[in-house]
């Protein structure tokens, strides 16, 4: 793909100081250092060092990334790696994509307690699907499943849902069989909507009980307990989404399809279409009407403040596996479930590594020298050249 003309940190470079200025008491200390981590990602400013080019003896200068996880030119190197070290945990069988969404009723309380929520979205949608796969009625099987969450919709607005992709059945209770899922459907979506809605409303009420959820601004009513009781029956009151998407073919496809959801950004730069007179334009699709692809035009306030309702709260994991796949029983579990569909156990991990290759040959490149962004600014004033901007794998 080739390198987009406007990115995020162009944006930032022009409108990120006076968006502070008029809005920077909204801004917490997170939202500031993704704001700076964008900025100045690929520049100088963090450092690099010099490639020398073991195929044709091309020498270049490459900048150090970020490594932000909301940068949208950091995601490229991370997602190959995070997908290399999962290839080894795939089953030879179907897998499903089923997506859980919090109603939009919602939304600001999320915002105002993003920790505890966006936790209690990953907990209530995982638990739903082990307990409905284990109901006999159902599917009487220990599955494992990969989540990840997402916040945005496609207009950048605050849409928080986890996608979650389960393989096509699980080990019987007793572990002495696998338990293929239907070739059409995992699960009732019906069923885990019902589910779903119990437990986090449940999960709520919890937190409300132990006065740890915040309420600002247009949910101060809420701390009447009245109106909190309404709120919650509100809540009932409608079906909430779960989608279940066909399954989508064994495991040759799994990391290909995974790749689209992993360490997706809240927007790339190859949707962004101009940033003209404090306008900026970006590509969404408009899945109210049938996926159509559109162009939005907002003004450079609005587009940064979209964009900072996804930054996460440090340290909050966005990339979570349950049942079969939870860290402390995945190896003893995915090594029962080959044996079960008599599957190969893998013998070479892959390599968490990415070489850097060449960009005039595709020969690895080797780093001869490290250097600080000073290093780097008194290197170009002493001999002007240009700098190729490769991520730093080291």
């Amino acid at each position: 793909m080739s390198r987009p003309t406007l990115e995020v940190a162009d944006i930032l470079r022009a409108s990120g100081s006076s968006f502070i200025e008029r809005h920077g008491s909204h801004l917490a200390l997170q939202h500031r250092k993704v704001m700076d981590a964008i900025v100045r990602c690929r520049t100088a400013a963090l450092g690099g060092h010099h490639d020398l080019c073991l195929g044709c003896g091309h020498q270049a200068i490459s900048y150090n990334s970020c490594r932000n996880r909301h940068c949208p030119k950091c995601q490229g190197n991370a997602r190959a790696k995070w997908l290399a070290a999962r290839s080894a945990e795939l089953l030879p069988v179907p897998y499903f994509h089923v997506v859980f969404t919090l109603p939009h009723e919602l939304s600001t309380l999320v915002l105002q307690n993003k920790r505890l929520l966006y936790d209690l979205l990953f907990r209530a949608s995982a638990a739903t699907l082990l307990e409905v796969a284990r109901n006999p009625r159902h599917l009487g099987a220990d599955i494992g499943l990969l989540s990840v969450l997402h916040t945005w919709g496609q207009n950048l607005q605050h849409h928080p849902h986890v996608h979650c992709v389960v393989p096509g059945g699980g080990l019987s209770l007793d572990g002495s069989a696998w338990m293929a899922a239907s070739t059409r459907f995992l699960l009732s979506v019906h069923v885990l909507s019902r589910v779903f809605r119990g437990k986090f409303i449940a999960g709520l009420k919890q937190l409300l009980s132990r006065n740890e959820l915040q309420f600002h601004g247009s949910l101060l009513e809420l701390r009447d307990p009245e109106h909190l009781r309404q709120f919650l029956r509100s809540l009932y009151a409608n079906q909430w989404v779960v989608y279940a998407k066909p399954p989508f073919g064994g495991a040759e496809h799994v990391l290909h399809y995974l790749a689209r959801y992993t360490h997706r950004v809240a927007i790339s730069n190859h949707r962004l279409v101009a940033f003209k007179d404090g306008q900026v334009s970006f590509r969404w699709k408009d899945y109210a009407h049938g996926g159509k692809q559109k162009v939005m035009t907002v003004s450079s306030d609005e587009f940064l403040r979209r964009f900072l309702l996804h930054v996460l709260p440090k340290g909050l994991v966005r990339i979570r596996h349950f049942g079969l796949f939870a860290n402390r029983r995945r190896a003893a579990s995915l090594a029962r479930c080959r044996v079960l569909l008599n599957a190969a156990q893998p013998t070479n991990l892959p390599s968490e590594t990415t070489q850097l290759r060449c960009p005039m040959c595709s020969s690895p490149m080797l780093v001869t020298e490290r250097m600080s962004g000073l290093q780097i600014l008194a290197r170009a004033c002493a001999e002007p050249a240009s700098a190729t901007n490769h991520i730093d794998s080291s």
